[in-house]
């Protein structure tokens, strides 16, 4: 049975494209103008502290900090400072009105049928938590945000990690056997289904379904069985 549905964002909602063509570049291109004016306020204080730790740094260089944050959005690094910061400049881009969040057409619509069936949906994204909020606030569908039940991200732990998804499991109450885990990256999935989870592989066009596979395999949301 399943009780719960957790799903990634980035190649399973939505395009990865979206995020690395269009809300990287704008991160990169806000953050030093963004760290000048808001960095000593207490949250981006934090997280520019946090950032120095994590890479040795000399937490007043500021300069520093920020080639640090454009070297790591460039190698695509899953570092939790790096997330909340990009979180903060993309809600500026967002209510200014630059882009809206891709989601895939079916999405929407099954995210709903879901929820009107009383299975209450979650979110496990490498991005922050504040940017998953966002991302589904101001996506091309609407505001989908009230759809969803929590969000959770990299402070639970690594996405490759099965101890992450059991504290996902605990944290939200529901069994880890009666949660489905929805993701197109088989590394992931594997994780989930060692810490006991249901899981379902996204292979979204041009992609196709591997024969054999260890995991469900579908093209989209509307294959997807519950």
């Amino acid at each position: 049975m399943t009780r719960a549905i957790l799903t990634d964002i980035e190649g399973t909602t939505s395009s990865i494209s979206f995020v690395k063509d269009v809300l990287f570049p704008y991160a990169r291109a806000h953050l030093a103008s963004f760290v000048a004016e808001h960095g000593d306020e207490p949250d981006v204080a934090h997280w520019l502290a946090a950032t120095a730790q994590e890479a040795d740094l000399d937490p007043s260089d500021r300069d520093a900090i920020v080639a640090t944050l454009r070297r790591w959005i460039d190698e695509d690094r899953k570092a939790t400072p790096l997330k909340a910061l990009q979180g903060m400049i993309w809600l500026a881009g967002y209510r200014d009105g630059a882009y809206q969040a891709h989601v895939y057409p079916e999405v929407a619509g099954r995210l709903r049928a879901w929820k009107a069936q009383g299975l209450p949906l979650y979110v496990y994204s490498s991005g922050s938590v504040p940017a998953q909020k966002l991302f589904f606030r101001y996506s091309e569908a609407g505001d989908l945000s009230a759809l969803f039940d929590g969000h959770f991200d990299t402070e639970i732990g690594g996405k490759r990690e099965a101890d992450s998804y059991a504290r996902i499991s605990a944290a939200i109450g529901v069994a880890p056997a009666d949660i489905l885990f929805l993701s197109d990256i088989v590394e992931e999935l594997d994780a989930a289904r060692s810490a006991g989870l249901q899981t379902t592989w996204l292979c979204r066009a041009p992609l196709q379904c591997p024969a054999g596979s260890a995991h469900r395999c579908v093209t989209d949301f509307d294959a997807i069985r519950v």
